[in-house]
């Protein structure tokens, strides 16, 4: 029997485009900026778009030292940051941004072995500095992602430097190889390596709900759910997300809060109710501190100064489980 070669099927839209392999759709939006949709067997896992972040919530340390105050530009650039040029390869060849007219060219049945969307970004900062978004996407499946943040001097110490996906629903849980607990730059020395489940999305009960539920040093994390928001769809059956490092580790978090939600809430009780999961994945983040919480700040090792060119690469694996 000969020998079939898997391909993608590229479907080139005015404002999007489609990269569909057996199993796995993925859908890019040029007006948003980014992946915005990824359904697998049929289930959706973006409730929006694939994005920078540059923030973390508030800590009571950091409120001591006035770190969120001296930082705030990187709050309205995680809010605000803007997609400002887009390049997609197919095969190695240059199609720059094929939208309308252009798109025209191609046939409803256009296929490719790899594809490559890049999506650069200005941020909401003063000065405003370029983050780079990669997406490449091979024939299995699976999407390398990686991100890139250009330093500049001039620019305030960050808290984070990652991306975020937010998924429907709330997971059921989350499998992840890593160190144990919650850790931070700063405190990883109680964190013992292995392979660990979290049940549901916890939430540390702060008085002033802060910064929470971090994890370092992690090589893969698999998130699973049981509902989507398509009530026609009835089967119960849990279905999986995992995310994988390629070089280097990588830290996350996964709440169902966002850092903005977590940061205007001053009492525990005004969080909202649990509706989406928040999956945060970060290349870097800055320690939390504890020497005091009344102006000591974060020792140097542990801080993400500006002028650092950063980048760190993902694997996206929708649909199925990467550990050993």
């Amino acid at each position: 029997m000969a020998n079939t070669t898997t391909k993608i099927h590229v479907i080139f839209g005015d404002g999007t485009l489609g990269v569909a392999t057996d199993d796995v759709h993925y859908l890019f939006s040029y007006e948003k900026g980014g992946l915005e949709s990824i359904v697998s067997h049929g289930k959706e896992w973006l409730y929006r778009p694939i994005r920078p972040i540059f923030w973390r919530a508030t800590t009571d340390n950091d409120r001591g030292n006035h770190f969120s105050e001296e930082s705030a530009m990187w709050l309205g650039a995680d809010c605000f940051t803007r997609c400002q040029y887009i390049d997609v390869q197919v095969d190695g060849k240059d199609l720059g941004l094929p939208i309308a007219p252009q798109n025209n060219q191609f046939s409803n049945d256009e296929t490719a072995d790899q594809v490559d969307i890049t999506f650069d970004f200005q941020t909401a900062t003063t000065p405003a500095t370029k983050v780079t978004m990669h997406y490449q996407i091979v024939a299995n499946g699976t999407v390398t992602l990686t991100s890139h943040l250009q330093g500049n001097e001039a620019l305030p110490e960050l808290p984070a430097f990652g991306v975020q996906l937010i998924m429907p629903t709330v997971a059921t849980g989350f499998e992840y190889d890593g160190l144990s607990g919650e850790t931070y730059p700063d405190r990883m020395a109680g964190g013992s390596r292995g392979q660990y489940y979290v049940a549901g999305l916890p939430v540390t009960p702060y008085l002033v709900p802060q910064e929470m539920g971090m994890h370092m040093q992690t090589r893969w994390l698999t998130v699973t759910r049981q509902r989507t928001l398509n009530n026609a769809d009835v089967d119960a059956q849990p279905f999986s997300f995992s995310v994988e490092m390629a070089d280097q580790p990588f830290a996350f978090s996964c709440l169902p809060y966002t850092a903005m939600e977590l940061e205007a809430a001053t009492h525990v009780e005004e969080l909202p109710l649990a509706r989406r999961t928040i999956l945060s994945v970060y290349g870097a983040v800055r320690g939390v501190g504890g020497i005091d919480s009344w102006g000591a700040d974060v020792q140097p090792p542990y801080r993400l100064f500006a002028d650092v060119d950063r980048t760190f690469t993902v694997q996206i694996h929708p649909g199925n489980h990467v550990a050993d």
